[in-house]
């Protein structure tokens, strides 16, 4: 395979990133693995849409770290390359993360590489979709918790005084970023709170689950189910840090492994149509009790934790799917639409 992955900056050195161990275990199966960034797009008079991307020197990368150390050393290949002649492009940019102008280049551009017959995953229409937490909300009533989405400070102390405890967050954001608990017997920096929040858009609030204080799992799903590799599932639990309520771990949060019960396959299979409907090729589900908290179509990560306790390499699975997609387009001459492809 060629592949092209995009990310949301070139000189990244996010060691043992998911990203990276996706493209160093592709280097190490013979594969082609071009990394770009937003801002190395060009359409070109002639037609072609192009690419500035770095790979590393031929090799075996037996961890992240060598892999990136290669990526940004002197022997590192570096040129304009034909999206048009790549079998998949990957994307893994986080647009919560960049200028507006970067969120939409790598969407923009994907879906041109696309209707060349390019597979793009996961599908770019489909992140167009996605692109804050409302997206959550086009999911069955029944897997998310009770939200409103608003800047009125009013609205959301009557909903804070409906339920009692709420969690208010950036309707675009990640990382746990701007998150905040407030009670309605004690909430005093109410309009101070959502001030700060609102600077940047609309307010995210929502119940607070009590299973919250067990912390969440997350669970990858991958063409529409979860991830499984044997016999073991891509999932890892994240609780909380003393008494900071995210559980992220940049946040404080601690590992643990995760115990995938009937419940949580549950919530996987609600969300399914519509994560298949979307072609959403690879997605991390972040799940509360009964309850989806978040879910994750840009980058999800944490492969690494996954593998650390389940004693997986989960990207030989990803891989294996990768490369199945390619020999379908071959088989068939390019004859599936890239959201049909994205998780057959």
């Amino acid at each position: 395979m060629k592949i092209a992955i995009l990310v949301n900056v070139m000189n990244s050195g996010a060691v043992g990133a998911t990203t990276y161990r996706l493209a160093a275990d592709c280097v190490n199966r013979g594969h082609e693995v071009w990394i770009t960034s937003p801002g190395n797009f060009t359409y070109d008079p002639s037609d072609k849409i192009l690419a500035r991307g770095r790979a590393v020197p031929d090799g075996k990368y037996t961890s992240t770290d060598a892999f990136l150390l290669a990526l940004h050393g002197e022997k590192a290949r570096e040129k304009w390359i034909a999206l048009d002649e790549l079998d998949l492009l990957l994307l893994r940019n986080n647009p919560s993360t960049q200028t507006p102008w970067a969120q939409d280049a790598g969407i923009e551009f994907s879906r041109l590489a696309m209707r060349r017959g390019v597979i793009v995953l996961n599908d770019p229409s489909g992140l167009a979709k996605a692109m804050n937490k409302l997206y959550l909300q086009t999911f069955p009533e029944c897997v998310r918790p009770r939200t409103l989405v608003t800047r009125d400070v009013a609205k959301i102390e009557e909903f804070m005084n409906d339920l009692g405890t709420i969690i208010v967050k950036p309707l675009q954001g990640s990382g746990g970023k701007g998150v905040f608990i407030l009670k309605a017997e004690n909430a005093p920096n109410l309009e101070q709170i959502v001030d700060s929040i609102r600077r940047d858009g609309y307010v995210i609030a929502q119940e607070y689950l009590q299973a919250a204080a067990e912390g969440d799992t997350r669970l990858f799903v991958m063409n529409g189910s979860p991830l499984r590799h044997k016999g073991k599932y891509a999932a890892f639990r994240r609780v909380q840090g003393g008494d900071d309520i995210r559980s992220n771990i940049h946040a404080g949060g601690r590992l643990r492994r995760a115990e995938i019960d009937d419940t949580m396959l549950r919530v996987a299979e609600v969300v399914r149509p519509r994560l298949v409907e979307d072609g959403m090729f690879m997605v991390g589900l972040d799940i509360v009790g009964d309850k989806l908290m978040e879910i994750n179509v840009f980058s999800p990560g944490g492969f690494g934790s996954a593998e650390m306790f389940e004693k997986v390499n989960f990207t030989e699975a990803v891989i294996d799917a990768m490369d199945r997609k390619v020999r379908y387009m071959r088989d068939y001459r390019r004859n599936f639409s890239n959201v049909e492809m994205a998780t057959l």
